[in-house]
């Protein structure tokens, strides 16, 4: 299989002597879908910003698509981040007063495809993510799960190669949370690679594979078993296991 994140001894340090990651090793293959959880403190923000290509790592290497983050450009970062990473936040981060259609539209800005297709691709996007019939709405006629499938479909309309979901069911109600995550399934069954970073033991214990973080070392790396009604049995067993250290994580 294609590797899509390789993260080997990253190590970040911030002024102050904090440590956030100590010596993490992560790979995520194509098509995977991995929970990221952890307390507050325990490095998954930090971790977000170094796979997702926002932050470097003080020590260790990171490919992300095959690209080796040391040897690019803020510039040439800016473009990996828009050709082959989406980003799904839990605050929605929609332009208020714009329509569903072109807040999808708006993740292939920088694509330099005409506007019509810009829009026929988000009319597409939204149908995949069950919104066809609330393309012309705008964000405050929306429900809040409604608002992070458009979100959804912003960060998957480019076709990325990597998917990061950050507490997508923080912002939402119970049954609205059910339905994202029903939907992070459907787009990993498509084929799609998704990392969600969580606090959530409940969502985390819902996916395939669960690396637990902890004062910024994985401490945990485990594929298991997940409930039918999100992807059927699956028998558990280890990935991996790394002792964790001590560190800190805004």
């Amino acid at each position: 299989m294609t590797r899509v994140v390789g993260l080997t001894g990253v190590t970040k340090e911030y002024a102050g002597g904090v440590t956030a990651l100590r010596e993490v090793d992560l790979t995520v293959e194509e098509g995977e879908l991995v929970g990221i959880v952890g307390p507050s403190g325990s490095g998954k923000s930090t971790l977000l910003h170094i796979v997702g290509t926002l932050d470097r790592p003080t020590y260790g290497t990171v490919e992300i698509a095959g690209f080796d983050v040391a040897a690019l450009s803020d510039r040439e970062l800016s473009a990996l981040r828009a050709r082959h990473v989406g980003f799904v936040f839990q605050a929605f981060h929609l332009v208020p007063g714009v329509s569903a259609r072109d807040n999808v539209a708006e993740g292939l800005l920088y694509s330099g495809m005409p506007r019509a297709v810009r829009r026929r691709r988000a009319d597409e996007a939204l149908a995949r993510v069950g919104l066809a019939d609330r393309a012309g709405h705008r964000p405050h006629e929306l429900s809040g799960g409604q608002k992070q499938r458009v979100a959804i479909a912003r960060a998957v309309v480019g076709e990325p190669d990597l998917l990061l979901a950050d507490e997508p069911t923080g912002a939402l109600d119970t049954a609205s949370g059910e339905s994202v995550m029903e939907l992070l399934h459907e787009l990993s069954a498509a084929g799609a690679t998704i990392a969600v970073i969580t606090h959530d033991t409940e969502v985390a214990d819902r996916l395939p594979r669960r690396v637990r973080l902890r004062d910024g070392a994985v401490v945990e790396d485990v594929l298991g078993r997940v409930p039918d009604r999100v992807g059927g049995n699956v028998p558990g067993r280890a990935h991996g296991l790394v002792a964790g250290g001590a560190g800190a994580d805004a």
